[in-house]
């Protein structure tokens, strides 16, 4: 996709900061965080939601809540909690169309979610 910022930042073309990067997934800080943590796991191959998800898409979605586990425990919140969104389209939040998820943390997140 030319036009997606995601897309553009795997292949180098947007700085960002990269925090994890296995070749498959990668992982920067959102630069409009709702928490102290919060991070960004996309995988590299543009995939616009979870409504696109094939079967064979099943390992790299593995592959991103493994990411999501290592960046946490990084970060010294696996323990005390951390929260994984996934946003499917515009009336679910989903601002950005390649999959990613948001990892949270750093304070107490209530629930419901807004």
């Amino acid at each position: 996709m030319t036009d997606c910022i995601f897309c553009k930042i795997a292949a180098g073309e947007v700085p960002a900061t990269l925090l994890y990067d296995d070749g498959e997934v990668l992982a920067f800080p959102d630069i409009n965080p709702e928490a102290p943590i919060h991070l960004l796991i996309i995988p590299r191959k543009h995939i616009s939601t979870v409504n696109d998800l094939a079967e064979a898409d099943a390992a790299l979605i593995g592959r991103m809540y493994l990411a999501a586990k290592q960046l946490a425990a990084e970060r010294g919140v696996a323990e005390s909690g951390y929260r994984i969104v996934t946003n499917c389209n515009r009336d679910a939040g989903q601002l950005v169309f390649h999959l990613h998820l948001h990892l949270l943390a750093g304070r107490e997140l209530g629930w419901p979610p807004g």
